[in-house]
Parts: structure tokens; C-alpha cells; sequence
């Protein structure tokens, strides 16, 4: 990977002309700003590395990444020589711990891709590789970050992705009650994938209108892997440990009270909002549960629609409803005994009549 990283370094510095001066000019950008770079990463130790080097390390990381995507933007397919390479790529740029200052991304954009590109935009440059480690059938906008706008780094702008757009949420004092997916449509609930997102992660609940409609759940069609696990834990560590606003923390303890068995994702999966790729259902919940371990809630982005959930399955007939299809027909040999049971009831009603 380092040598990967020289050799992009290198070639975009040729491609942009004045390969030294072209150096010089980045190094003295990122050395002004040395001090609120050592501040970015307060609290790890960069004593060993002298301001020269330091500097050097993020013309050399921002080259990389600069001209890597740049190239995916102008190719437009990430998976042009190395379908694994480059997703691999694509998940090391959002990983906490790799996260380089978006100021730092800003000069060295400014003094290399735009001298080349005009229009060339930052924002929407990262979008193009962003896009390819999106766990949700939707891509992202860039309507709720604006092109201008300035991030504290590279998973920061992934969070702002996600952002909702509604007022702010009240200090919750108890963790919302849980209802499974199998739960849901013992009492009634269909789950259906949401068509009209006004936010990546939106779940909304819909209030059956007439006696014959179902009372539906909407919810973004997510795809389950690896990639999956890494986005959400780095996202959720990121809003753990910074001033932010935990939305995807709410989506993750939301998905763990959905899925908590592998039958709830199957249940999932057969509505269309889970893709799994990880081989079995099981695997699935169990990794969902897992990124949960261990997080704070201090507010939940789904208390609206959990409490009409709540409200729901409390009232008389859907209660009922789940006890009975509980008791009675939750597998087909219960079903099986149900009918024949009904039968012969029947018939000896008809026999007493006679």
C-alpha cells in the first residue's frame, strides 16, 4: 500500500506540471497549518515525527487519495482493474482511525486536481467513492451537505450523508420498547421497503386508513455484509466519541430490536428491506446485535414511529392476534391441527343437529 501511495503521490504531481513546485507549494500550505493539524489529533502521540515530516505524510496520503478518486470520477467504474483493491480502498478511507483533516484534503485538492480541473469539486469528488461503500439501496445526496461545505474529515462527510431533516429530538429517559420483525407480523404489520426517503435511514410507520389495510412499517433496503459492519462501527464510534448527532447509532439499535433472531431477518428478507450476503441468517442477526455492544443512546430518531408501533401492538385485536397465531398457527403442523380440529368440531355440530 505505501508504494502504491508514493506512486499515485508522484504521478499526480506530474500530471498537474511543476512536479517540485507543485510540492513545494502543498508542504508550505500544510505547514502553516501545523499546529491545528497536531491538534486534530490531540491525544496521539506525534512527538516522534518532526513538522517536516508530519507535513509530508499528509501531502503524500492526500495525493493518494486525491488522485485515486479522480481517476474512479473520470473512469466512472471503481472496479475498473481490482474489484477487491479498490472497495478495500474505499473502506480504509472512512476508517476512524485513518481519517487525515478535510482542510488538509481542501489545499491539497485546491493546488493540484482544480489546477487541472477547474469546477473540480472536493465534496463531490469523494461522493464518487463514498457512493461504493453506501450500505443502502439509495445513493447518497449531496442536497442535505451542500457542495461548499466543510467537514472535519472524510467520515465526517459520510455522517452528514445521513443526515435527517426534521427538529430536534428530546433526551430520551428509557430505551423505546422492542418489537421483532417476527413480532410485527404476528399482530398485523407488514414491512415493506420505503420508496419516498426523506433521509437515508427514515422509518416511518403507517396507521392502517381502512379495517381491510394492514398498518405498514417503511424501511430503507440495506445490504448486509462485512462492508456493512465496518461502515456502521466506525459511523457509531465516530458519533460515540464527537459533538454529533447519533442518527446512525438510532439506526443501529433500531435494526438490533428488528432482527434479534435469524428468523426475524428472514422475515427481513422476504419483505425486501435486508439483502444478506453473509451466508445465513444467523450471521446476520448475530452481527447486527454486535455492533450494538456497548453503545449510549442518549436519543432515538425512530421514538415516533416505535411508539404507534407500541400503540398498535398493545390495542385488543392485534394483541389477540399474536397470541392466537402464536398458539395456533405459527408452524404448519399447527395449522394442519387447527383445520382438522375446526373440521371435526363441524361435523359433530352437524351430527348433533340432526
Amino acid at each position: 500500500m505505501e508504494n502504491m501511495k508514493k506512486s499515485y503521490f508522484v504521478k499526480l504531481l506530474r500530471e498537474v506540471g511543476s512536479p517540485e513546485q507543485t510540492l513545494q507549494n502543498c508542504m508550505q500550505m500544510v505547514m502553516g497549518s501545523m499546529e491545528r493539524i497536531r491538534r486534530f489529533y490531540f491525544g496521539m502521540d506525534l512527538n516522534t515525527y518532526t513538522n517536516d515530516e508530519l507535513a509530508l505524510m499528509m501531502v503524500i496520503d492526500g495525493c493518494f487519495i486525491l488522485r485515486y478518486i479522480n481517476n474512479l470520477s473520470i473512469s466512472g467504474n471503481l472496479y475498473s482493474d481490482n474489484k477487491l483493491r479498490s472497495r478495500n480502498i474505499a473502506l480504509d478511507l472512512v476508517l476512524l482511525e485513518n481519517q487525515i483533516p478535510f482542510f488538509v484534503l481542501e489545499y491539497i485538492h485546491d493546488l493540484t486536481v482544480q489546477k487541472m480541473q477547474p469546477q473540480s469539486n472536493l465534496t463531490t469528488m469523494l461522493k464518487v467513492i463514498l457512493d461504493h461503500i453506501n450500505p443502502f439501496e439509495d445513493p447518497l445526496k449531496l442536497e442535505n451537505v451542500g457542495t461548499d461545505a466543510t467537514h472535519k474529515h472524510i467520515l465526517g462527510l459520510l455522517h452528514t450523508c445521513y443526515k435527517p431533516i426534521f427538529r430536534e429530538l428530546p433526551i430520551i429517559s428509557t430505551v423505546p420498547i422492542a418489537h421483532s420483525a417476527v413480532e410485527l407480523d404476528r399482530v398485523g404489520v407488514k414491512i415493506k421497503p420505503n420508496k419516498s426517503l426523506t433521509w437515508p435511514m427514515e422509518m416511518k410507520f403507517k396507521k392502517k386508513s381502512k379495517f381491510w389495510h394492514k398498518p405498514t412499517l417503511k424501511m430503507p433496503v440495506v445490504r448486509v455484509d462485512n462492508f456493512f459492519e465496518v461502515v456502521l462501527r466506525n459511523l457509531i464510534a465516530y458519533e460515540q466519541y464527537s459533538p454529533v448527532e447519533n442518527y446512525v447509532t438510532s439506526y443501529a439499535m433500531a435494526m438490533h430490536m428488528l432482527v434479534p433472531t435469524p428468523a426475524d431477518i428472514a422475515k427481513l428478507g422476504k419483505s425486501g428491506v435486508v439483502i444478506s450476503y453473509l451466508g445465513s441468517n444467523e450471521k446476520a442477526s448475530n452481527l447486527i446485535s454486535s455492533i450494538c455492544e456497548n453503545v449510549n443512546l442518549p436519543d432515538f430518531y425512530y421514538m415516533e414511529p416505535w411508539k404507534n408501533i407500541a400503540q398498535h401492538c398493545n390495542s385488543y385485536w392485534p394483541r389477540n392476534l399474536g397470541v392466537f397465531k402464536g398458539t395456533y398457527i405459527d408452524t404448519p403442523w399447527k395449522v394442519i391441527a387447527l383445520l382438522a380440529a375446526t373440521i371435526v368440531f363441524l361435523i359433530t355440530v352437524i351430527q348433533f343437529f340432526r
